[in-house]
């Protein structure tokens, strides 16, 4: 895909193979290894990252075509910004009901019935005839995409082993940086060009040809199969105490302070970057005097630098946590405290060169800690309710940031003007870096308290055979 980063070791072990499978002293005949199921894991991570693409492309092509929309319908920044945080409203309030029946119903399904949604509302943005049209439109947008993140996540992390779920969780989150990029960029050419409902149209029709693809090549069966391949593995280190038969109550996703910390971090964090996300067009356009064309291309760099940043973080993160899973939080913290500096000091400078770099290392930071807080909340809590624990951290990401961000923005844009809006946004990383200290303290009594869960479930689950 172009975006994983090279230091993460893509291959498995040449002695991990499906229960049954006996292995002796210095065997290494190569039929008696599975290489053609190595792939696999990757398969699932490239498709998984594809639609996520496609989920941010339908929904952030929208930040391309406000100039129009402002231009045909005479609508308000306020209103603009509706249109953008509903979608992360519905997302917010539809993630973790989702994400509990994603667990039981299946995840493949799951993902496959979003992605239809979300494409063929998409469509219908293109032919709305009015704001209450398309309000509607990207009101149905967020329920097909509410829990695609957090289903999507649980099943990529399924079939890969913790050590490198930092970096899997920066690379797959980020897929919604890389997904703007394309949606804003792409978008802001084909409006120019034709018009903007066939910016919708285009993103529309890229989502069923690419969940088509997925649907034929993604199945329950095999994912199920690989994730006992990799749980059977003895050179694992001993973080999956759990079994498909073993399942947790829901509400141990709510009982540890520190899964509360992650949530609440995570969220926090993305709440500038979604603001990045929502209104750079805009600001390029209007303090710039870029052509919307222009201002899209440009402000899709700055979206690159976010995807971009949430890899490298997550990589980081990784390789500073192998011996003290606790430094996760410390790097999380850190990218918070860069991106708020960056961008402090960046909106308070006058255009030129020094405000557009500091605004590029603030966006390269803006959302680098996503990688950081999925992996620990997977961490704190049990397999068999990661989906909804992955929902919760969207519901947090999506209602503290996604959905908040550019609507707060918009709201105070029309009272005080966009400049000075987005001058005022970093500050909520303060709020961020607070949970986030927090969750560190607490993060060893919050693993202790998911192992001794863990215990009395198997005990219940061996009782009852």
């Amino acid at each position: 895909m172009g975006i994983l980063p090279t230091s993460i070791d893509t291959s498995v072990e040449l002695d991990r193979r499906p229960p049954g499978i006996e292995t002796t002293p210095g065997d290494t005949t190569p039929e008696r290894h599975p290489r053609r199921r190595i792939p696999y894991p990757w398969l699932v991570f490239a498709l998984t990252f594809a639609l996520l693409l496609s989920d941010y492309m339908s929904r952030q092509v929208l930040s391309a075509v406000f100039p129009f929309l402002k231009a045909d319908w005479a609508l308000s920044d306020s209103q603009l910004a509706s249109l953008t945080s509903i979608v992360a409203l519905m997302v917010g309030l539809l993630t973790f009901p989702l994400s509990l029946l994603a667990d039981r119903w299946g995840r493949v399904r799951s993902l496959t019935l979003m992605a239809v949604i979300w494409s063929i509302a998409t469509l219908f943005c293109a032919v709305a005839a009015n704001y209450e049209q398309l309000l509607i439109a990207r009101f149905l947008v967020g329920v097909g995409e509410a829990a695609y993140g957090s289903v999507g996540i649980a099943v990529i992390l399924s079939v890969f082993v913790p050590r490198v779920h930092s970096a899997l969780s920066g690379a797959f989150m980020a897929g919604g940086s890389f997904g703007s990029v394309i949606g804003v960029a792409l978008g802001g050419v084909i409006a120019v060009h034709l018009s903007w409902r066939w910016s919708f149209a285009a993103m529309a029709v890229l989502g069923l040809i690419l969940v088509a693809l997925f649907r034929a090549l993604v199945t329950e069966r095999r994912l199920a199969a690989h994730k006992i391949y990799q749980d059977a593995q003895p050179s694992e280190p001993p973080t999956r105490s759990d079994s498909p038969t073993i399942r947790v109550p829901i509400s141990t996703l709510f009982t540890s302070p520190a899964v509360w910390c992650a949530y609440l971090g995570g969220g926090l964090q993305m709440f500038t970057a979604a603001v990045l996300l929502a209104w750079t067009p805009s600001f390029f356009n209007r303090e710039y005097g870029l052509a919307p064309d222009k201002a899209g291309m440009v402000a899709s760099i700055f979206v690159l630098l976010i995807g971009t940043g949430m890899v490298v973080c997550g990589v980081i993160t990784d390789r500073v946590s192998r011996t003290n899973p606790s430094a996760k939080w410390t790097s999380a913290i850190a990218f918070c405290v860069i991106s708020l500096v960056s961008l402090g000091i960046g909106f308070q400078l006058t255009p030129g060169p020094a405000q557009l770099t500091l605004i590029g290392i603030g966006a390269f930071f803006a959302a680098g800690s996503s990688g950081s807080t999925a992996a620990m909340v997977a961490r704190l809590t049990h397999e068999s309710v990661r989906a909804s624990a992955l929902g919760t951290l969207t519901v947090a990401n999506n209602v503290l940031g996604l959905a908040t961000g550019p609507f707060v923005v918009g709201v105070l844009a029309d009272r005080l003007g966009l400049l000075a809006a987005l001058q005022l946004a970093p500050l909520v990383y303060a709020l961020a870096i607070v949970s986030l200290i927090f969750g560190r303290r607490l993060y060893a009594s919050g693993v202790q308290k998911l192992a001794d869960y863990s215990a009395a479930a198997a005990g219940r689950c061996m009782s009852t055979r």
